[in-house]
């Protein structure tokens, strides 16, 4: 694995982890508002949960909403909503709003401000808890398990 698709790797876990709480792999099959699980990856759930007062069809690890991925389900970017293709989004989501090249080098703080309309979960956005010293703790502790590297 090259230095820029760890730095990717480990971006995208943070990401799962501002996105959940959790950095388990349990939610890439988690339905808005984590409460609700599905099982068929075959394509998008693509459905309407109501959670802190709003509704949305967001699912998966990068609470993906289902008009984005039937946009890229017929650009040919996914096939189905399986793990890869929940990372495979999230990285074209990356590239789309500029930011694909700062993660690849690991500078997660021109990166997020990119992304914040993306997930609002990240530092800075409208839902989002976490400053950015706190994002850079876990980021380097994924690139760590990535990497193998202390």
């Amino acid at each position: 694995m090259t230095k820029e698709e760890a730095d990717v790797a480990a971006f995208l876990k943070f990401i799962r982890f501002a996105e959940h709480h959790n950095d388990s792999d349990d939610v890439y099959f988690l339905l808005y508002g984590g409460k609700q699980r599905f099982l068929d990856t075959s394509k998008h759930p693509n459905q309407r949960v109501k959670a802190w007062g709003k509704e949305s069809t967001a699912a998966g690890a990068y609470q993906i909403l289902y008009p984005t991925w039937y946009e890229a389900w017929k650009k040919g970017i996914v096939t189905d909503f399986s793990k890869a293709s929940q990372d495979k989004l999230a990285i074209e989501k990356l590239r789309s709003r500029h930011a694909l090249g700062y993660v690849q080098q690991g500078d997660i703080d021109h990166a997020i401000p990119l992304l914040r309309n993306e997930w609002t979960s990240l530092p800075g956005a409208s839902q989002s808890k976490m400053t950015m010293d706190g994002a850079r703790t876990p980021f380097a502790k994924y690139l760590s398990e990535v990497t193998g590297k202390p």
